[in-house]
């Protein structure tokens, strides 16, 4: 399944929705979205990836590279992700980079 996108902003942080599967030939056009997100200089970075069925290490490469782009004073937050998604997370170890939540609500945080 083709990987879809879509980002919006709300209360200083950037949320980026993924449906599908994020392999090496979606990966760019999520580090776009990424690049774009940092330029707003959130205070958050927020994955809802409820419908990601997938990440390959193209993928990881992205988030390592989201968190360096943003540096140590923005979070970012995996939202609800699938056992598949959590499990490659684990063994890159990204998992520690990140924080993983059931549930997120964007309008409950203070920009």
């Amino acid at each position: 399944m083709a990987l879809t996108i879509d980002r919006s902003a709300q209360n200083n942080q950037q949320i980026i929705t993924l449906t599908g599967e994020l392999d090496g030939a979606s990966a760019p056009k999520l580090l776009t979205e990424v690049e774009s997100a940092a330029s707003e200089q959130p205070k958050r970075l927020v994955l809802m990836v409820k419908d990601l069925e997938y990440i390959a290490s193209a993928g990881i490469r992205v988030l390592v590279a989201a968190k360096q782009k943003m540096g140590t004073g923005v979070d970012i937050y995996v939202v609800a992700a699938q056992a598949q998604v959590v499990d490659t997370l684990q063994k890159t170890g990204v998992i520690n980079s990140v924080y993983m939540v059931d549930t997120y609500d964007a309008a409950s945080v203070n920009g």
